[in-house]
């Protein structure tokens, strides 16, 4: 696993031990950052929610590409240690924050989120559950990207967003969506 492009690219990140935590493969990261690059333009000074974190991977990626911040949500012990090893490898600590806790527990927002990065467990609707919590407390601007990753084949419904068909790639759909308007 490696970050993909930007001031880290080629840097080989650290997964976590053990079975619970399933990091996205190189080819879905890929996939994924050249379809938020075709929306966003780029990633200048974007503050990332990096959701069910794992390694950090997709919010370290984002950060590489020119994020100013990055919140990391996680609450495995294996995959916080991993996690914090990647980021101090890649002396980003000034960019980011680690919040050691389940996404679920989360309460209100205290500020928005450009874009919103979720990699839950499949199968388990964790993330429309999620987003739609999340939604609810503030976490969301009506301009706010989020992008999920799901197996292939799940749905993501969730009501108040407009979403994009997904796209599959290997095992995983990816999923992008913004709150309706007015949501």
């Amino acid at each position: 696993m490696r970050i993909i492009a930007g001031q880290w690219r080629g840097r080989n990140l650290k997964a976590p031990k053990g079975m619970t935590t399933r990091p996205s493969a190189d080819r879905t990261r890929d996939t994924l950052f050249s379809m938020l690059m075709s929306r966003l333009g780029n990633f200048e000074d974007l503050a990332v929610l990096d959701l069910f974190a794992g390694s950090g991977a997709l919010g370290l990626e984002a950060l590489s590409r020119g994020a100013a911040s990055c919140l990391f949500v996680e609450q495995d012990r294996d995959a916080l240690n991993a996690l914090k090893s990647n980021i101090a490898m890649l002396d980003a600590e000034d960019r980011c924050q680690v919040q050691s806790s389940s996404v679920f527990d989360l309460g209100p927002a205290r500020r928005s989120f450009d874009l919103v990065l979720l990699d839950p467990p499949y199968a388990q609707n964790a993330a429309a559950v999620a987003i739609d919590k999340l939604n609810r407390l503030g976490w969301f601007a009506p301009s706010t990207l989020i992008a999920a990753e799901t197996g292939h084949g799940e749905e993501l419904i969730i009501k108040g967003f407009d979403q994009e068909d997904p796209r599959k790639v290997g095992r995983a759909s990816l999923h992008l969506m913004r709150p309706e308007s007015g949501a």
